[in-house]
């Protein structure tokens, strides 16, 4: 049985209650000159579906000789989803993975027992001024495979089904809806979707998927006559029918969710486990730094420097 602090006996139900059950307004972290909105976790919700993490990254417009800089970093128990808007970003990881990431691509890396990789924008990139903005969101893996073997996939912007019509321009990036599948592999059922909406389109939201949440990136959007402007991600009830409407403006929104998990995960830095334990396991582990012999190494092709685990 899944767990999901929603699905309990003492919570009402039928109309009593709202179809949204918590819109949650993002947090600015600086990350060296470079700032995201972090809207997961969050103090009113820890998960939707298995996303545990999701960060609005720009738009920001770096000028000739600056860009981003996340030096190599250790990950476990969880899958990391990158996707742009504007931009390109250089991934590297321990795998030997070397990928530049482009708008409407899908970059999934499964960290299992362990990965390293790095986000920068380097070479010719960095050598003029660019623009950049997209999204990254942190899959929790189930407890099953949450220790098995890292992995890299590269979807390209090519391979993803695109919805178009009424107004609306959807693009599928993980999982099933509205009829289409992604062609990612998954460990877990979820989805994730780009959607662009003309003034006034609407937008139903899959009812296949237990969780649902709507992260509003540009313009505004109606939802049952209240209106949410950009910048707020709105999480609804498990089972209600629910549609969005653009406003005056149109809008562009990110849809996620799936299924949730069978229990609530751990988080330390850039680890996400099901105990404690598997934590405290990972922090001496990259606290060690045996890039020859330990559990971490370093990607091959960017190890001249890495993130130190923080204090504490």
């Amino acid at each position: 049985m899944s767990w999901n602090p929603l699905l309990d006996a003492t919570i009402p139900i039928g109309d009593d209650v709202d179809a949204i059950e918590t819109v949650i307004v993002p947090r600015a972290r600086d990350l060296g000159g470079f700032e995201v909105r972090r809207a997961l976790p969050a103090a009113k919700r820890q998960m939707v579906g298995p996303f545990i993490f999701f960060d609005q990254m720009g738009p920001v417009e770096f000028l000739s000789g600056h860009g981003i800089d996340v030096r190599p970093h250790p990950h476990i128990g969880l899958a990391t989803i990158t996707y742009l808007f504007d931009g390109r970003l250089h991934h590297r990881d321990s795998l030997g993975s070397d990928q530049w990431i482009t708008p409407g691509a899908v970059n999934w890396m499964t960290a299992g027992h362990g990965i390293t990789h790095s986000e920068r924008t380097d070479g010719p990139e960095r050598a003029t001024g660019h623009r950049l903005s997209g999204v990254q969101l942190w899959a929790a893996l189930p407890e099953a495979v949450e220790e098995g073997l890292p992995g890299f996939t590269h979807s390209e912007a090519a391979d993803q089904p695109v919805l178009e019509g009424e107004g609306k321009q959807v693009r599928l990036i993980l999982g099933e809806a509205w009829g289409e599948r992604a062609p990612l592999a998954l460990p877990s059922e979820m989805v994730a979707a780009d959607a662009l909406l003309e003034p006034g389109a609407g937008l139903p939201l899959p009812d296949n998927h237990e969780d649902r949440a709507v992260y509003v990136l540009k313009g505004e959007i109606t939802v049952a006559g209240q209106v949410f402007e950009a910048g707020r991600l709105l999480v609804f009830r498990p089972g209600d029918r629910v549609s969005i409407h653009a406003g005056a403006a149109g809008a562009r929104v990110m849809v996620l969710g799936g299924a949730t998990l069978s229990g609530p995960r751990y988080i330390w830095w850039n680890f996400v486990a099901s105990s404690r334990e598997k934590i405290e396991a990972a922090k001496e582990a990259w606290r060690a730094g045996d890039w020859a012999h330990g559990r971490f190494k370093l990607p091959p092709n960017d190890n001249a420097e890495f993130i130190p685990a923080p204090e504490h």
